[in-house]
This record gives structure tokens, C-alpha cells and sequence, in this order.
């Protein structure tokens, strides 16, 4: 079994101090492979996955060593085909938690420690870049439209599209999780105490803000959101062009994995429409 022959190598290469008491397999990864390995009182994740796919997230992670809410990457295989993080205590469940106070701990926690980096490989996904900001936005506003299909109508598509083409350009480029949402939050007592299983992205920290808002149907208010935005310290003039662009792409994903959020989400999307003085869409 593979799972053996990488534990006999950690060993080897003393990033574990001996044969786990205990290994077992974690759920929540679509393509990824998650082990827990328990080593006397330490338990460590190994995560298998793509070259590809790896290699982004060990760099974010990397980036961020000193950041209190990511986990601490012990190892990189030379192949890149799987790594080894310390693991956060905690649940992914946040019934009763406060999307305030959990956007506001996300912003201070990890957003406002985000450090610019040089954006001459591209904007966007950085395991296959954009040429701008614009384009990488484009491309995803472009590739939701095939999966909302008719349930939003033609001006809907067309409206998001030249939203897109209104999108202040990103003068800075930031290293950003990219997947920035509460499924991939971890909560110890409601509170926020980790942020796992980045897909990195190059752009503006306010992305993953609004990705994060809009990842879950509760709570879509923009009293909700203008408390989170006060606390981000990268803040462009027009942020609610990417919240309506966010609760597009959200539609996207509700349309392809979870069909019952999306009567809040075209609820959420109307009273988003009444905010930014564009009703006449409805």
C-alpha cells in the first residue's frame, strides 16, 4: 500500500519520529487523498494529491509560515505528490458561530497579513495564470455562465459580464488562498482557529473577503458584509461590484453541488441588485 511506503520515508527523513500509533483516512477531499497520522501526542496531515496541485499550496503555505490560522508545512515530497502539515484541532461545523466575527477573524487573522508578490507570471490561479485580473474574473464569470445557464436570464449574463469589465485593475498582487470559504474553516468553541486546503490564487485580498461571504447562503446582508469589509486593510473603491460578481459564481456552484442554497442565493442576488441601484434587472 503507498500510504506504508510514504510513512516508512517520513521516518526516514525524520519528519515524523516513529511508526504512527494510529492512521486513518480524512474526509472532505474531492481529488486529495487526507490521512491523519497520530505519532504519541503529535498528529500530523498527509495530504496526496497532483503535482500541479500541490506545488501552489505548498508555496501559499510556505509564504505564510507565521500566520496563527494556516497549518505548519512540515514537508514537500521531492515529487510533489503529497505533503505533510500539522494538524488543527477543531470542526468545520459553525452552527452558532457569528459570520461577523468569523469574517472579522478571517480578515485579521490572515487577509490583512497577506504580502505582495510579484504578478509577472499572471494574475489568478496560480498553477495556470491570467493574463490580468480582468482576464482571470472574465474567465471565471465566463465559465459560471454554461452552468447557471437559463436560470438567470440574458441580461443577468451580460450585466456580471461588463461588471467584470468595470473591475478596478489590481495595481498590487497578493498571494490569496483562493478558496477561501467556511468549508475549509476550522472552528474550535465557534470561534475561528484555522483556515485549511488552499487553491492559491494571485490578486486583490478584498477576493477572498468576498468569496468567503458569499460561501455560505446565510447571513447575505450587506450589514453583514459592511462590517467584515471595515476590518480588511485593502480596500478597492467598488467592492460591491465583486460582491455581486462573488454571488454569481456562487449561483455556478449551487447549480452544479448544492441545489437547495439556491432559493437564498436568487434571493440574495435580487436584494444585491436593489443595493447597488441596478432593480432594474429584476
Amino acid at each position: 500500500m503507498a500510504i506504508k511506503k510514504i510513512i516508512l520515508e517520513l521516518i526516514e527523513r525524520n519528519v515524523i519520529p516513529a511508526e504512527p500509533s494510529e492512521y486513518k483516512k480524512l474526509s472532505g477531499g474531492t481529488v486529495s487523498e487526507l490521512y491523519l497520522l497520530k505519532v504519541n501526542d503529535l498528529e500530523y496531515v498527509l495530504k496526496l494529491n497532483d503535482p500541479a496541485v500541490t506545488e501552489p499550496e505548498a508555496l501559499f503555505l510556505d509564504t505564510y509560515e507565521e500566520v496563527g490560522l494556516l497549518p505548519k508545512i512540515l514537508y514537500v515530497a521531492p515529487s510533489k505528490t503529497y505533503i505533510v502539515y500539522s494538524f488543527i484541532s477543531g470542526s468545520t461545523d459553525y452552527n452558532g458561530s457569528s459570520k461577523k466575527e468569523v469574517l472579522k477573524e478571517l480578515a485579521e487573522g490572515l487577509l490583512n497579513k497577506y504580502t505582495a508578490v510579484s504578478s509577472e507570471s499572471g494574475w489568478g490561479w496560480v498553477d495556470s495564470p491570467s493574463a490580468s485580473w480582468q482576464d482571470f474574473l472574465r474567465n471565471e464569470v465566463s465559465y459560471a455562465q454554461k452552468s447557471i445557464g437559463s436560470l438567470l436570464g440574458p441580461a443577468d449574463h451580460q450585466f456580471v459580464a461588463d461588471l467584470v469589465g468595470k473591475v478596478e485593475a489590481s495595481t498590487e498582487s497578493y498571494l490569496l488562498h483562493g478558496d477561501c470559504g467556511f468549508h475549509n474553516f476550522i472552528f474550535d468553541e465557534q470561534n475561528l482557529v484555522g483556515v485549511i486546503d488552499p487553491a492559491p490564487v494571485i490578486g486583490a485580498p478584498s477576493y477572498d473577503l468576498v468569496y468567503a461571504f458569499c460561501s455560505t447562503p446565510d447571513d447575505l446582508t450587506k450589514e453583514t458584509f459592511d462590517y467584515a469589509i471595515h476590518w480588511l486593510k485593502e480596500r478597492p473603491a467598488e467592492i460591491y461590484k465583486l460582491v455581486l460578481i462573488g454571488l454569481y459564481l456562487r449561483i455556478a456552484l449551487c447549480c452544479k453541488h448544492h441545489p437547495a442554497d439556491l432559493v437564498l442565493y436568487l434571493k440574495a442576488w435580487s436584494e444585491w441588485l436593489k443595493i447597488t441601484g441596478n432593480a432594474t434587472r429584476l
